[in-house]
């Protein structure tokens, strides 16, 4: 069984190029699942049937939520369809085990006033001020994760061109245009800010710290929250809220959802078409709010 899993996980990470966080996330749930199967006697993976899965995830169920049982699912589908491609098993047990019912959470955002107190906020006449400016901007005009952002590279910017080269999860590369408020705190970031920083040294990375170190996913959480207390924003922001509110504020202003879906590398667009059901309740709100008999 062991010899299985681990040709799954290098299948994971060479093949499919996820990340080796993902890796760990497939890797933490099929071992949980094994140990499951090991006290029920079971040693190989032919042996494992429906009920098997089903009594897996409902012994899961005191400890995880449904979203994260869900996900557990997703992983041994994955598992048990890689083994039925390498003829290690007779059928699929787990496909006609069902998912568990998730009551959809609409991506929280912020309002258009809020980011442009946010947007505001940092002092651009100090070189971080400068930086952290670039980072909201940059956050918010392309929609980028922010461990996309924090890994950008100097080569991936094309200023002129006005677009960013990105690698999403899986590797895969997109195009991201920033438009002209985003490129205009960047590029004076990288003219002025960014070479007061740097002394002299040499970084690849666009997005540095005082130390002239590239700046951590930590590090952009910390300048976020930093930014929104001091502009008096009450949410628990977050940098993918930025990238929420782009997406939202994107829709309701009358772009496509292939092109958002584009932007924002999902590869599925029924990731992107929740934003269709933020924007929805946003037109609900604004109607109960203003409408005389709303």
């Amino acid at each position: 069984m062991e010899e299985l899993l681990d040709r799954f996980f290098d299948h994971l990470a060479i093949e499919k190029g996820l990340s080796t966080h993902t890796v760990a996330a497939y890797s933490n749930d099929l071992r949980n699942l094994t140990g499951y199967l090991s006290s029920l006697g079971i040693g190989s993976w032919a042996q494992v049937r429906k009920d098997h899965v089903s009594g897996y995830l409902e012994s899961r169920g005191k400890d995880l939520s449904p979203r994260s049982r869900a996900r557990n699912l997703a992983s041994i589908r994955s598992f048990f369809r890689f083994l039925m491609k390498l003829q290690a098993i007779p059928e699929n047990p787990s496909a006609a085990v069902r998912f568990p019912r998730l009551q959809v959470a609409l991506p929280k955002f912020l309002t258009t006033g809020e980011v442009d107190a946010l947007l505001k906020r940092p002092e651009t006449s100090k070189p971080l001020g400068q930086r952290d400016r670039a980072i909201l901007e940059l956050l918010y005009a392309t929609g980028l994760r922010v461990s996309e952002l924090a890994n950008l590279k100097l080569q991936q910017v094309h200023m002129d061109a006005g677009y960013l080269v990105v690698w999403g999860k899986g590797d895969k590369e997109r195009l991201v245009p920033m438009g002209d408020w985003a490129r205009d705190a960047l590029r004076t970031y990288l003219e002025e800010g960014r070479r007061l920083t740097l002394k002299g040294k040499f970084n690849p990375h666009v997005f540095l710290n005082h130390r002239a170190q590239k700046l951590t996913r930590q590090g952009i959480w910390k300048i976020i929250k930093q930014c929104a207390l001091l502009c008096g924003i009450r949410k628990n922001l977050t940098p993918h809220m930025l990238r929420h509110s782009f997406a939202t504020h994107m829709l309701e202003n009358g772009a496509d959802l292939r092109s958002l879906q584009a932007m924002l590398g999902h590869a599925d667009i029924s990731t992107t078409q929740i934003y269709t059901h933020v924007a929805r309740a946003r037109l609900k709100e604004i109607h109960r709010q203003f409408h005389p008999r709303g």
